[in-house]
């Protein structure tokens, strides 16, 4: 009985989801929605932070424009001026179309348009210092709650985050960088957690979510940099040995560099290889569940029975790739982390001489 009360009142929610946009296909002389469009539209930044929309009103978190102009000098205001019936503010507007669609110009008296020093807090900004702001909040949280009694066993959230410090910690930083891996956890489990809590916001599709943080390569970029800074600037003389003169034969290092070459190369791909996959693989996720939900658009012209049927696939699957998004967030995080240990610890290498002293202290003992 409970099993029919189930797939009855799913029948009637998806038939409710579905009515809708039917008939609003309908009634707009059957237009056609641009699927590609609607989904770049929705992963790309924003001046406003979009709370709820029903089509034709929205309710959103205005942010703060900052502008540099050549002609005019420093402006600031709110991004409500874009966005509350008029299309451009002190001669600035947001392009509809060509090389600066959805960012900010300035259209001069002759009507050319150019772009302004834009410092503008967007909608990635903004998720991403929230993001920042609650990772500081949970970690210095549970921080606190564990310095009153180390020894106490916790459970609930904190136990989860006390699970997911020792574990990245023990597993992944320790083992892969060696003895002196105190030295980079604080960074490492920064970088895990601030992934990892920014993946899940991009999951939740309203307030204070869907923003595709760690699906712009921008951000992936600045992480990248940062793992390659260090990892740069902390080798041993060991590391740069083998980079400008590696133990191969003398004619592959003189007259012609080739090997040097081939490891500098190798010093550039690796935070390259961060930079894309972090990337990739979060930018797939979102255009997949945006791809899947609008089935339920796409299908809308076909008939009530079709429209349907697509409906009740579309969100059987989108549930489904949401689910599996949940995972892939946290192993992006963790392969992002792991792989950052494990460059670090590429760097950290010793001398020959002293691994064998170490090995040779290990026998003996």
């Amino acid at each position: 009985m409970k099993r029919v009360l189930y797939i009855s009142g799913l029948s009637v929610l998806l038939f409710l989801m579905a009515s809708p946009a039917w008939s609003a296909n309908q009634e707009d002389a059957k237009e056609e929605l641009n699927a590609k469009e609607f989904i770049t539209e929705h992963l790309a930044d924003s001046y406003e932070w979009q709370i709820v929309s029903d089509g034709t009103r929205h309710l959103a978190i205005p942010l703060p424009v900052i502008l540099h102009s050549k002609t005019t000098g420093w402006h600031l205001f709110s991004s409500a001026h874009f966005h509350h019936g008029t299309n451009s503010y002190k001669g600035f507007e947001i392009a509809s179309d060509g090389k600066y669609k959805g960012k900010i110009v300035e259209v001069g008296d002759n009507g050319n348009i150019s772009r302004p020093l834009d410092l503008s807090l967007t909608k990635n900004a903004a998720s991403l210092l929230f993001a920042s702001l609650l990772v500081i909040l949970i970690i210095m949280g549970v921080a606190r709650l564990l310095k009153r009694d180390p020894m106490k066993p916790r459970k609930g959230f904190p136990g989860m985050i006390e699970m997911l410090v020792l574990s990245i910690n023990d597993d992944v930083i320790k083992p892969s960088i060696g003895k002196d891996y105190q030295r980079y956890a604080p960074y490492l489990l920064t970088v895990f957690f601030f992934i990892f809590t920014n993946n899940l916001l991009g999951l939740i599709p309203i307030f204070p979510g869907g923003a595709n943080v760690t699906g712009n390569i921008a951000i992936t970029f600045v992480l990248a940099i940062m793992t390659f800074l260090i990892v740069n600037l902390t080798g041993t003389k060991e590391y740069y040995k083998e980079i400008f003169w590696p133990d191969v034969p003398t004619w592959l290092k003189v007259p012609i560099p080739l090997m040097p070459i081939v490891e500098i190369v190798g010093t550039l791909t690796k935070p390259f290889a961060l930079m894309i996959r972090l990337f990739a693989n979060m930018m797939a996720g979102h255009s997949i569940v945006l791809g899947l939900t609008m089935l339920i658009f796409i299908t809308a012209s076909l008939g009530v029975a079709i429209n349907a049927s697509m409906t009740v696939l579309s969100v059987i699957f989108t549930v489904f790739i949401d689910l599996v998004e949940l995972l892939i967030a946290y192993i992006q995080a963790y392969v992002f982390t792991l792989l950052s240990a494990v460059f670090i610890g590429l760097a950290r290498i010793e001398p020959h001489s002293e691994k064998k002293k170490v090995t040779s202290t290990g026998q003996a003992a």
